[in-house]
């Protein structure tokens, strides 16, 4: 192989704490790369992909050192930044960007299950507190145009054969102690879970062959044989092979260029509720609620009584965003806040942040041996902790030479395909978002 050296000049940069990340009781500190580092595996990125990764090899190759590289703190990267929904099926799986037909569906489905398992051996038999709570999620309707989205979707599992069940008003009332929702349909099989908790517990816990890299971005890689060499601000650490776990980020280390559309959403996070207050809004200690309107407002209620919001999408350049976006988010949250539980809705936020989706725009995914000892598991398209689990465990699986029904699939699903240029992508985007975010009226 004849060496490549490339050199990253972006980098990942958030600008707040994820609320999950800042609301961790015990944090280590970092294990910063400082010297000079040869490994069998190196998994670059320490989302939902990278750990599970990480995890797998270690498992699979206990004579075999592995290192797991991030950039950030993990659970404070894009992986620590979502709603914390390990989906079993798709939101909206009528929809194309998800995928094309019953068939597709069904293979999602299965993914996404072998994904939801593998992290609850995670918890099982590692032991991981994330407050794992496997209740399903309720999709909720608050108007007309909901109510429609609502039935389309319940004919979208009935195609595939898929549980549900439909919520009125008094039963989501009951659960959910806001009258705001009129009906709802509940889907099982997703569990809910603190997101930075559970990516530290796996990370946390990794077989004893395993190392892990925190605050220790790469700036510069060189492709060669018979070892890779990455090169960090305070060390450089050579592996024979490498799995690229780093999303969209892939596309700055020569792979799949001008195929990444960056896009970031935002959430919000209370202090956890008194006593009173949650006397006030009644309800049920924790539930997940998905819009029926995909521009619609996530809410959640979580274990330790906070109240969790999430909606706004904006293109982020460089996947990055900016304090005065993620002020005008907030607003945005408040607004939603107000109208649901208007009773405490003065107490306002702990934290607001945002993250970042990497989605293509034929919905193409990346998996496989990308390079000669160069896996890649990218562009997850909005649905990263089941998802990405699974990627993870599979890429895994497939740089240790073996074969899976997860890997078939995987290996089956098209490639990204290129976007348009930004000049005319971001406005494209940022139209369209805002345009849906309108007709989503009372949904968000």
């Amino acid at each position: 192989m004849k060496s490549v050296t490339k050199k990253i000049d972006v980098l990942p940069r958030e600008v707040t704490d994820s609320g999950w990340f800042a609301t961790l009781d015990k944090v280590s500190e970092p294990n910063i790369l400082k010297k000079s580092v040869n490994v069998d595996f190196l998994v670059i990125g320490a989302g939902w992909v990278g750990v599970n990764a990480a995890r797998r090899l270690a498992e699979l190759n206990p004579d075999k050192k592995v290192a797991l590289l991030d950039a950030g703190r993990i659970g404070n990267s894009t992986g620590g930044r979502c709603a914390g929904y390990a989906i079993d099926l798709a939101h909206n799986p009528r929809k194309k960007n998800f995928a094309e037909s019953e068939q597709d569906n069904i293979q999602e489905s299965y993914i996404n299950r072998e994904g939801i398992a593998y992290l609850k051996s995670a918890v099982d038999e590692l032991g991981v507190d994330c407050d794992w709570s496997p209740q399903g999620k309720i999709h909720v309707s608050c108007s007309d145009r909901g109510d429609n989205c609502l039935k389309e979707f319940a004919r979208a599992m009935d195609r595939i054969n898929e549980p549900y069940e439909w919520y009125e008003f008094d039963k989501l009332k009951e659960i959910v102690g806001t009258s705001y929702y009129r009906r709802g349909l509940f889907a099982p099989g997703t569990v809910l879970l603190q997101p930075a908790a559970m990516l530290r517990g796996i990370a946390e816990k990794l077989p004893e062959n395993a190392v892990v890299y925190e605050n220790s971005p790469v700036i510069e890689i060189t492709y060669g044989s018979p070892m890779h060499k990455c090169i960090t601000p305070e060390g450089e650490i050579s592996a024979h092979k490498i799995v690229m776990a780093n999303n969209g980020f892939i596309s700055y280390f020569g792979f799949f260029e001008g195929r990444n559309i960056q896009v970031y959403t935002y959430g919000s996070l209370t202090r956890p509720l008194t006593k009173p207050e949650q006397k006030e809004i009644g309800g049920q200690n924790t539930f997940g609620l998905i819009p029926a309107d995909p521009f619609g407002t996530t809410v959640r209620r979580t274990v330790d009584n906070r109240l969790f919001i999430r909606n706004i999408y904006k293109y982020a350049h460089n996947c990055q965003t900016s304090l005065s976006m993620i002020e005008k988010a907030r607003a945005r949250h408040q607004k939603s806040f107000d109208v649901r539980f208007s009773e405490i809705s003065n107490i306002g936020f702990e934290h607001s942040w945002g993250g970042g989706c990497s989605l293509s725009m034929n919905g193409g995914t990346v998996f496989g041996e990308i390079s000669e000892r160069v896996y890649g598991a990218a562009f997850l398209n909005g649905t990263g902790v089941s998802r990405g689990a699974i990627y993870g465990k599979a890429i895994a699986e497939l740089a240790s030479g073996q074969s899976s029904k997860a890997i078939s699939i995987l290996s089956s699903r098209a490639k990204p395909g290129r976007s348009l240029p930004r000049v005319i992508l971001e406005p494209g985007v940022n139209m369209n978002t805002s345009y849906r975010l309108l007709m989503a009226g009372k949904e968000v």
